[in-house]
């Protein structure tokens, strides 16, 4: 378990003092050396969308019940059932949120969008093949010219610390709350990933779906005030986590019709605990190898191999991740409340044997097969090649028995070679890697 100060949900939010603090800070603060985040123009989905509508060849229509959220989500290819609800107050626009009033959150392989019912902000995080995390909000009112704006140190005051491996990234955060929404802070906060075991998942999120006899935080007020907490571990023992366990509606909690739909879908939050890591070391690795590439300078020998070095350094734990190292067991079986595992799994890509990297387990773990989908996303494909070639040969390593080590010792050989010969089949930078080495 690891717990960090503070507290937050996929956005962490920002105190209302802090904001005044952003004109203290310009985007140059951001810039993280050879990379330029601030000065760089991005080219993630949600500037490739605002280039369109400046130039006339998409629109966004304004719904005078949710604004622009359906919109954003229809043009930026993210499902409805991927809704996410959040009740903890840890978010920018944090006084609309309660548990009546939770924060809605959606996501695809590359794009968040979070809504507040009655925020005057679409919030938009998109993941850039270069510079890792971009942040922008969308105004909701309605304008015939609709523009992303993008944040720096509003959102970068968080999501560039070190709880996102120090590069602008994501959060995903676990904190009991009391009945308002507000964070118990002497409670801990528990930051999520998919090595969180299940029982410490998802405080200050609503959770609709079934899990069996496990238990975890989410659905669950305190009564308890924030400053009167004195024993937290005896008051986190006595916790009812039945009460919060196997919900399929939202209905008895909060008026559902406010949102898009009336779920908080425990498959689509899962995977969210696997891809919010796994963008930020995508992220990690690109800056720094990059910065390694950038400071080789002179190609002498001792050089060249300082920088290997620096290069399997920052590609072992990203590596490591894709391949769920360390990743918690489940006990028990798990399922969503919605189309959610349907719809995720459908956008393939699949071998010829109709086998995908996006097939789901959800009895054990995760996902059936242990490499990222995320490998097929425009951020892998972004990193320097450098770093993708020593990615593709620790792979081709480990699913060929060269490196037998202990964190790689649970993946049976059966599942080894559907990994190879999925990847052989789909991804064709591995097949050129592979083309070389010895077939299972």
């Amino acid at each position: 378990m690891r717990r960090v100060a503070g507290f937050g949900a996929l956005f962490v939010g920002l105190s209302l003092p802090l904001i005044g603090l952003a004109g203290m800070q310009e985007p140059s603060d951001f810039e993280h050396g050879v990379i330029k985040y601030a000065s760089t123009a991005p080219a993630d989905p949600v500037a490739q969308l605002q280039k369109r509508l400046d130039a006339g060849l998409a629109t966004l229509e304004y719904d005078d019940r949710w604004g622009y959220l359906p919109a954003v989500l229809d043009a930026l290819r993210v499902p409805r059932s991927s809704q996410g609800l959040v009740f903890s107050k840890t978010s920018l626009q944090l006084v609309q949120i309660s548990p009546e009033a939770p924060r809605a959150l959606y996501f695809n392989d590359d794009v968040y969008v979070g809504s507040v019912q009655g925020g005057s902000l679409v919030e938009v995080a998109a993941v850039d093949p270069r510079l890792g995390a971009i942040f922008y909000s969308l105004p909701q009112e309605a304008s015939d010219k609709p523009r992303f704006q993008r944040e720096f140190f509003t959102c970068l005051f968080c999501h560039d610390s070190a709880a996102t491996a120090g590069v602008p990234g994501f959060t995903l955060l676990s904190v009991l709350t009391d009945t308002k929404g507000v964070a118990i802070p002497a409670a801990g906060t528990v930051a999520v990933s998919d090595r969180t075991p299940f029982t410490e998942r998802w405080g200050g999120w609503y959770v609709t779906g079934t899990h069996g006899d496990q238990r975890h935080w989410g659905n669950l007020v305190s009564s308890h005030r924030p400053d009167s907490l004195r024993d937290p571990k005896a008051f986190i023992a006595r916790l009812d986590l039945d009460a919060g366990a196997n919900l399929k509606s939202l209905r008895s909690r909060f008026d559902s019709t406010a949102y898009l739909t009336e779920h908080s879908d425990l498959v689509a939050l899962t995977v969210l605990t696997h891809q919010t890591r796994t963008h930020n070391l995508i992220t990690r690795t690109h800056y720094d190898v990059q910065t390694a590439l950038q400071e080789e300078g002179a190609t002498t020998p001792a050089r060249a191999e300082a920088t290997r070095a620096r290069i399997a350094a920052a590609v072992e734990p990203l590596l490591k991740a894709m391949m769920f190292v360390s990743e918690a067991r489940l006990t028990a079986p798990i399922a969503g409340s919605t189309t959610f595992a349907a719809d995720f799994t459908a956008r393939g890509p699949r071998d010829s044997r109709g086998r995908s990297l996006r097939d789901f387990d959800l009895q054990t773990r995760l996902f059936r097969y242990r490499m990222s989908y995320l490998i097929y996303t425009a951020a892998f494909d972004g990193l320097p090649q450098p770093a993708k070639d020593y990615f593709y040969r620790r792979v081709l390593d480990i699913l060929q028995d060269r490196d037998r080590s202990r964190d790689f010792a649970a993946i049976p050989a059966d599942e080894k070679r559907v990994i190879f010969e999925i990847l052989r089949e789909t991804k064709p930078e591995f097949a050129r890697i592979a083309a070389a080495a010895p077939q299972l």
